[in-house]
């Protein structure tokens, strides 16, 4: 049974999820792709006011990654957004969204993606953000970060020495959380260069990518961020709350590429 050492992770654990993470990113790709941009799926909806979708590819996803965590990591503890907990015994949780971004997803737009994550006591150790439609998978955990692709493997990087005023900006919905978080989101898009919107956890891998400078999300769940938190701070950035804290268990999260960046975002998000 795999064991945290006292560098949180052992090499051969690091190793071993690793092996598995890719062999649930394998399997999330055919269930997702088998499903993406099909005429005949029809979406549930999980919320009782407004709308919030579900797929059978959702749930045929989450269950795929399942049954190979159940295989190959029997004694891990699982958290995954269709299907909920299932307790462990060895400290680690793989923290599994098998659509990040369903929305989108139903659109037939390639910026969701499959999450990845691996926590311990203190939070994200391993993640991996995988979109099966571009062939892209960003990877990021201790002395890993990179992107495999179609185009050529990369190693992961955040953009250095922007100015805020030149900054890139994104989140995934023009309404940030409430109307006090959208409030101070707008401060921070008032004093950047552009904003995009609508790109779930791919703005994330933008930002590892070295493309973008900034996201900023409120509302997410451990689901949403865990895999996007080891990925981005493999390429050297950085990922908190709001107040400058953990950001594993979801909530209000911003995404820096740079302590500087990230320093004068929270002030504008303070107010």
């Amino acid at each position: 049974m795999p064991t945290l050492s006292p560098a949180r992770i052992a090499d051969a654990d690091l190793a071993a999820i690793r092996e598995t993470a890719a062999a649930l990113a394998d399997a999330a790709r055919i269930e997702t792709l088998r499903h993406f941009r099909s005429p005949l799926l029809a979406p549930d909806n999980k919320a009782a006011t407004g709308f919030d979708p579900v797929t059978e590819a959702d749930r045929a996803c989450e269950r795929a990654m399942r049954t190979i965590l159940a295989e190959r990591r029997p004694h891990d503890a699982i958290l995954g957004e269709e299907y909920g907990p299932t307790p462990g015994t060895t400290g680690l949780t793989w923290v599994l969204d098998p659509i990040d971004g369903t929305r989108a997803y139903l659109c037939g737009a390639p910026t969701w993606g499959v999450l990845i994550g691996v926590t311990d006591a203190q939070g994200a150790v391993y993640g991996l953000i995988d979109q099966p439609w571009t062939g892209e998978r960003f990877e990021g955990g201790p002395g890993v970060a990179g992107v495999t692709a179609p185009q050529g493997n990369r190693e992961l990087s955040v953009r250095r020495g922007v100015a805020l005023a030149q900054a890139t900006l994104m989140t995934t919905y023009p309404e940030v959380g409430g109307a006090d978080d959208t409030a101070a989101f707008r401060r921070v898009a008032d004093a950047v260069r552009l904003t995009r919107y609508g790109f779930d956890c791919y703005a994330y891998a933008l930002l590892a990518l070295g493309q973008v400078d900034l996201v900023i999300e409120a509302g997410l769940q451990p689901y949403d961020v865990v895999a996007p938190i080891a990925v981005v701070e493999a390429a050297g950035g950085i990922v908190t709350d709001w107040a400058g804290g953990p950001a594993h268990a979801g909530g209000r999260v911003i995404a820096a590429a740079t302590p500087e960046l990230h320093a004068q975002a929270l002030a504008l998000l303070a107010g």
